[in-house]
């Protein structure tokens, strides 16, 4: 029993990162995954991996109970900005919706929970089905891995005093609210159009009611515009895909203080 402990305080330490980071990162995080199935899945990548953290035991005391808050912490951040780079295909989507009149009809997000707009769901929809495709759920789980040597297991705590990280976390943002303007701008454009065709006819022709015309001419354009450009939109999330790993990293190596 007594050797046993040693083992336990080190593999701990490492399955409460990889659960709390399945917790928020896309697609592990599902609510549509079983907790169990989530929980057992940590617990066997945890294992595996203990095998190649280099970190001695560790003493259960009140220096072990912050190690636990701080990989909680680690793995919270990690998938969150993941997630949150992920997230520009909603709001793109959400961009759209606005435009062609969807936005009064939203649908439940299984991820959160919480509503979604509809082309946003299925815009992320694609997205998580093209990250299967491109292993890009192998890359993450990378991510957590290499993780361990950035950011060392034995380390105090995060550096939420570092200006850069916050600065960096902030420009992050920035940039996925960019590239889902950049995503959307194809079929939010177009309609702009639509609605100044629409003003100059109800104008000109004031017994045609434009409210009754002008939302399935609308919807009608706006599917064939994202029809036009789906592929496009497709070389977008993949480069979003590079940008959540780089992002992920370059997180990693500000709270590991290299």
């Amino acid at each position: 029993m007594e050797q046993l402990v040693p083992l336990l305080s080190v593999y701990l330490l490492i399955f409460v990162r990889v659960s709390s980071f399945f917790i928020t990162m896309p697609l592990f995080s599902y609510r549509t995954i079983p907790a169990q199935h989530r929980i057992a899945f940590s617990a066997v990548i945890s294992w595996v991996m203990y095998y190649s953290v280099e970190a001695s035991a560790f003493d259960i005391n009140g220096e072990y109970i912050l190690l636990i808050m701080k990989e909680a912490l680690v793995g919270l951040l990690i998938g969150f900005i993941a997630y949150m780079i992920l997230s520009a295909v909603q709001i793109a989507g959400g961009l759209i919706d606005f435009q062609m009149g969807f936005a009064i009809a939203n649908v439940i997000d299984p991820q959160t929970g919480a509503q979604s707009p509809l082309m946003g769901q299925y815009l992320y929809t694609f997205a998580l089905l093209l990250l299967l495709t491109l292993n890009g759920h192998h890359l993450l789980l990378d991510g957590i891995f290499y993780s361990y040597k950035l950011i060392p297991i034995d380390q105090a705590w995060i550096p939420f005093g570092n200006e850069d990280m916050v600065d960096y976390v902030l420009k992050a943002f920035n940039s996925m609210f960019i590239v889902a303007f950049q995503m959307s701008i194809p079929v939010v454009a177009t309609l702009f159009l639509v609605d100044v065709a629409l003003g100059i006819v109800a104008r000109t022709v004031p017994q045609l009611n434009i409210f009754v015309v002008g939302f399935p001419i609308k919807i009608a354009v706006s599917f064939i515009i994202l029809f036009i450009v789906m592929g496009v939109m497709f070389a977008v999330m993949q480069k979003l895909f590079g940008m959540m790993l780089v992002t992920m990293r370059d997180l990693m190596n500000i709270i590991g203080g290299t």
